[in-house]
């Protein structure tokens, strides 16, 4: 799929503010509203843009998870390591006793 460039519309990435004071060419004398191939370009570039946000979105969310997971691993690592100095083997309530 192409995405949409053109000298009429925008250059660089899509804002709501750009979008919205976007000016598409009309059609010709005798036709009422927009020219279709403009119309039907400038949605496909919007699908495409929606879509590698998700994707990075996607991606993000993703890394978050795997930090979150690190964290919580090392966390209950440092916790172990803190209960087994306070709580030597060969006192009752140690789980190894």
């Amino acid at each position: 799929m192409a995405v949409y460039r053109s000298r009429h519309t925008l250059t660089g990435p899509l804002t709501p503010d750009r979008v919205a004071a976007l000016d598409l060419p009309r059609t010709r004398l005798g036709r009422r509203g927009y020219e279709p191939e403009h119309v039907n370009a400038l949605l496909h570039r919007l699908a495409h843009e929606l879509h590698e946000q998700g994707r990075q979105l996607d991606l993000a969310q993703a890394e978050n998870h795997r930090i979150k997971s690190a964290l919580r691993t090392w966390q209950t690592h440092q916790a172990r390591l803190r209960y087994d100095r306070t709580h030597p083997p060969d006192l009752p309530g140690h789980p190894d006793a």
